[in-house]
């Protein structure tokens, strides 16, 4: 019976990290220089994709590509878009199967992830007047400096966990499906 309950177990946890794999697509080299890739998951039902460019520090400060207190396009050249085919609920943000435009408002201690219902646009400027909505980011140090822009989710018992690093920046929000 012990035998068959640790199975059991070891089957549902290799079911849920399938679920929550991710697989990366290469989509173009970018205009700007930046490589531009598609991020797939599954999360709670949800097929949910990121498609972004993704810069390099190449020794430039944070501060300089991420300044403090203005919108910045969370990647490199076109704007960076999701998409989803569940709603989503970030905060009181809840957010309609389709697609959509994520950028972020970074701060010292919390950054502002905003969703815009415009898509298709070069990165900036944006226009406020678009967005679905707004939500409060936390904001940690990384472990070790992450040269390349990457944007991932981690999976959690009600949903997933946005996560955007770059630099020695980590910023998340939960989200829940459905």
């Amino acid at each position: 019976m012990r035998r068959t309950t640790c199975a059991l177990l070891a089957l549902v946890a290799m079911a849920a990290a399938t679920a929550l794999a991710q697989q990366t697509t290469q989509v173009h080299p970018g205009k700007g220089g930046s490589p531009h890739v598609r991020s797939e998951w599954t999360v709670h039902g949800a097929s949910i994709s990121i498609e972004y460019g993704r810069p390099y520090l190449k020794g430039r400060a944070e501060a300089e590509l991420m300044p403090a207190g203005k919108p910045w396009r969370t990647g490199a050249d076109e704007a960076t878009t999701l998409k989803t085919d569940k709603a989503l609920k970030f905060g009181d943000v809840t957010v309609p199967a389709g697609t959509y435009t994520l950028y972020t408002v970074p701060e010292a201690g919390q950054w502002t992830l905003a969703i815009s219902k415009r898509t298709g646009q070069w990165g900036i400027p944006v226009q406020v007047n678009d967005d679905l909505g707004r939500v409060k980011m936390a904001v940690a140090k990384t472990a070790a400096p992450v040269e390349q822009l990457t944007i991932s989710i981690d999976g959690t018992a009600s949903g997933g966990t946005l996560r955007i690093e770059w630099g020695t920046v980590s910023s998340t929000v939960p989200f829940t499906v459905g």
